[in-house]
């Protein structure tokens, strides 16, 4: 609900913050996404392929539940 003499519009400057989390976000990403060492992603990728599963989508499924399958 808008206060007493807002018009309800759009804010006239931008929000620091969308900036800030896409940044963060960014940076997140792209540390998580970081190649792991040799030995661990020949393990990932023998793992993935006795899934059936990518390496990518592998490692995806590590990311989002913090476990191994």
């Amino acid at each position: 609900m808008a206060l007493i003499g807002h018009n309800g519009g759009p804010p006239l400057e931008p929000e620091p913050d969308l900036s800030w989390n896409a940044w963060n976000w960014r940076r997140a990403s792209r540390k998580a996404w970081k190649t792991p060492p040799r030995e661990i992603a020949l393990r990932r990728l023998a793992r993935a392929e006795e899934l059936g599963m990518s390496y990518r989508e592998y490692t995806l499924e590590i990311l989002e539940r913090g476990r191994h399958l």
